[in-house]
């Protein structure tokens, strides 16, 4: 209850101005319905009350003070009283998730068949169809690194921008999967959804482990997943991707040649922290005026009264 109480606003709390013209015609209309106003000026007082029946039956509930009640609770309900939040409708359904692909030369290697980029892209592909409507942002990196493509719930486009990345277009060649990461985590953090972070990489260079750390620490800690794109008899001998991993506590798997690993990476993604658990996003008020509607409408069948109307 105290935390209710304390959490208790209004969304719009300027159309409580409308109480001052509510009560000023009240008051008009409470004062044209005293006889005894009315006559003052000219019937002496004392006869003037001998004069007035129905005294006794001034202090009853009058149409204009049921009137009075009706706006102030009218006022009340679209001034918007709320205590507590609610997931909004226009919240992903499921946390996004930024993909950092690396398009260096070492990807063409053909170990994992046509290439490992391709087979890259081939996962990626059904990962977003798997996680349909949820947004996949994309980057790619080399020696350089650049925003693909910021977080989409459109699947083609996303697949469509990765497929016509290739080592050849990259500026540099090189390893910059520290500011990659970085990348990734300032476009999450900007768009204030949660998420995730999946590299898909076929090694680390030994300069980047030590930059790792570095490129992970920020306002908020974003869960990371390294999608291994070797074949899955050499994850025992890729110590750069271990020790990567291991750097920024990130969760380590490598692709296997059926679909299982793309079942099981969609769950992670889908149980990564959502925008809610990280700084209250992506919920709204709880509008609460709607539960007056009932009462006014009971108040407003007073109206349907034999006399009411026409003695207000």
């Amino acid at each position: 209850m105290s935390t209710a109480l304390a959490s208790f606003h209004l969304l719009r709390p300027w159309w409580l101005l409308l109480l001052i013209p509510a009560l000023v015609v009240w008051w008009l209309l409470r004062r044209g319905d005293d006889a005894s106003a009315r006559w003052a000026s000219v019937i002496d007082p004392g006869i003037l009350r001998a004069l007035i029946v129905g005294g006794a039956e001034r202090s009853r509930l009058r149409p204009h003070d049921l009137l009075l009640a009706v706006w102030l609770l009218g006022i009340l309900a679209v001034a918007g009283p709320t205590w507590k939040r609610e997931p909004s409708p226009f919240a992903d359904a499921r946390p996004p998730v930024m993909v950092v692909l690396k398009v260096a030369p070492s990807m063409k290697a053909a170990d994992l068949a046509p290439s490992r980029l391709v087979r890259s892209v081939q996962k990626l592909s059904d990962l977003v169809a798997m996680r349909e409507g949820a947004s996949t942002g994309l980057v790619a990196y080399a020696g350089s690194v650049h925003l693909v493509l910021p977080p989409t719930p459109d699947k083609d486009v996303v697949v469509a921008m990765a497929q016509a990345l290739s080592p050849e277009i990259m500026p540099r060649p090189g390893d910059g999967l520290a500011q990659a990461l970085r990348l990734a985590g300032d476009v999450l953090r900007e768009a204030g959804k949660g998420g995730s972070i999946l590299v898909m990489a076929d090694g680390v260079a030994p300069d980047q482990v030590s930059l790792l750390q570095d490129a992970a620490d920020g306002p908020v800690r974003f869960e990371t997943t390294l999608w291994a794109a070797i074949p899955p008899s050499r994850m025992a001998a890729e110590t750069s991707l271990r020790s990567a991993a291991s750097a920024i506590d990130a969760t380590l798997d490598a692709m296997a040649p059926d679909r299982s690993d793309v079942e099981t990476m969609a769950a992670r993604l889908d149980r990564a922290t959502v925008a809610s658990d990280v700084a209250g996003e992506g919920e709204r008020w709880q509008e609460a005026g709607y539960g007056l509607t009932p009462l006014l409408a009971l108040l407003t069948l007073a109206w349907f009264r034999r006399g009411w109307v026409l003695g207000s």
